[in-house]
């Protein structure tokens, strides 16, 4: 196997054998080849692409470079979700403690800030004392006695992933489709669930810009699913505008606590509800979609959905005793609409790279995060606005860097005098 050969391959536009793309994988996994000669391979499949079988073979070497979870003598309907990322996402922190309330069984792999994304392990880990590493065998129990658990990716599963995910921020390869499919895929198929739901986003704020590009990408990762077995539906929503009424870390966790006690924005809860049903009726819990977000909003109001959320830190180590007084930023600035009329348009990308700029992302490996920092949205799209009024708040605890971050949010909401909505889901 020699990797100059390989990438030639696909620039030519053939498709690679299987044991040419495994011998390949594995040996960057051990050391054998390195980011170097990575590199070429993944720009070669961004700019050319694979084929969809050419994909599944690639999950399946990225599924089996590690170790695998199996929930054999669980009763519950093991499952999960999994979203393509976008600014002021926190649907796993509301969705899994409901459906766990459920009755569903939710061991939940998440990740870490990905270019202008925020990740679901960096804003857990602003909860005191939040164990996100755990061993495999520490997860498998959590899930199996209280019906969920939440942690970032381990070393020992999809290895090949998680190394080959650390360089497409790099190689600017994060849109392509067969690597993002095989890095989701890969690490949901070895939770062992039987079932999955995608929010696949779209929109300025998303990887996948348009929804025709979204439904590609939707449509492989069903396809995928369904080759190893596992039942999967798949959601489109908007990231035209920020989800919710906060992005950032703390701000987030905070929000989510807020959500679980019937104070959710109700656009965050119109995507939980969404994928939720799609849950529960693969479970078999309940038949229609429109009693499933009933059920949600049920568990909500009678506090078993909160319940479980505080049962999942405490198991994990968390402490929410000070939560009033946990995080609080040294500094904030207010960006105020610059013309009367109304929010027609949010540059949602900018946005993200704002938050970044506040110490909510890392632009480097090695960046360390400010658990204060985020931004909260005053207005959206469709709401009026004086002159004057505020559009964002954004706050952290370095001053230089919330200076910095002002120059993103400026001209991130554009005011105009024809009010809009804003189309949050779409039909599959």
């Amino acid at each position: 196997m020699n990797p100059n050969q390989l990438v030639q391959r696909k620039i030519s536009g053939e498709a690679i054998p299987q044991t040419e793309m495994a011998s390949f994988i594995n040996a960057y996994v051990d050391e054998k080849i390195h980011d170097d000669e990575m590199m070429p391979f993944l720009k070669a499949v961004h700019a050319h692409g694979m084929t969809d079988e050419e994909t599944i073979i690639l999950t399946d070497i990225m599924l089996n470079s590690g170790d695998r979870l199996a929930f054999s003598n669980m009763d519950a309907y093991v499952a999960d979700k999994h979203s393509t990322g976008g600014v002021g996402d926190k649907v796993s922190m509301v969705l899994g403690p409901i459906m766990a309330a459920a009755g569903l069984a939710i061991p939940m792999l998440t990740g870490r800030s990905l270019g202008h994304t925020g990740g679901t392990t960096d804003k857990l880990e602003t909860i005191p004392g939040f164990q996100t590493s755990l061993t495999l065998d520490q997860f498998k129990a959590n899930v199996e006695t209280h019906g969920i658990c939440i942690m970032g990716q381990t070393e020992s599963i999809c290895p090949a992933d998680r190394k080959m995910y650390a360089l497409r921020d790099v190689t600017d390869t994060i849109d392509s489709i067969p690597l993002i499919c095989g890095s989701i895929m890969s690490k949901k198929i070895a939770e062992g669930i039987q079932g999955l739901v995608l929010d696949i986003k779209t929109g300025n704020g998303a990887f996948m810009k348009t929804i025709d590009q979204a439904r590609s990408l939707g449509q492989i990762l069903q396809k995928v699913g369904e080759a190893f077995h596992v039942k999967t539906d798949v959601v489109y929503s908007s990231m035209n505008q920020p989800l919710g009424r906060t992005a950032g870390l703390w701000c987030e966790m905070d929000e989510s606590i807020a959500a679980l006690k019937g104070d959710g924005a109700k656009d965050l809860m119109d995507v939980v509800f969404e994928l939720g049903s799609k849950l529960l009726v693969q479970a078999g819990i309940i038949r229609g979609e429109t009693a499933a977000v009933s059920m949600q909003e049920n568990l909500i109001q009678s506090g078993k959905a909160y319940d479980k959320f505080e049962e999942m830190v405490s198991v994990q180590g968390g402490d929410l005793s000070q939560i009033k007084q946990l995080h609080q930023p040294k500094f904030e600035l207010i960006v105020s609409a610059k013309s009367s009329g109304y929010v027609e348009s949010m540059d949602t990308l900018n946005i993200g790279w704002a938050a970044v700029e506040l110490g909510c992302g890392r632009r480097k490996k090695d960046d360390i995060l400010d658990p204060t920092a985020g931004i909260e949205f005053m207005a959206k799209i469709g709401n009026k606005v004086q002159k004057g009024d505020p559009l964002f708040r954004c706050f952290n605890s370095n001053e230089n860097k919330l200076n910095s971050a002002l120059n993103y949010l400026l001209d991130s909401a554009r005011i105009g005098s024809e009010k809009k909505t804003h189309t949050l889901l779409f039909n599959s």
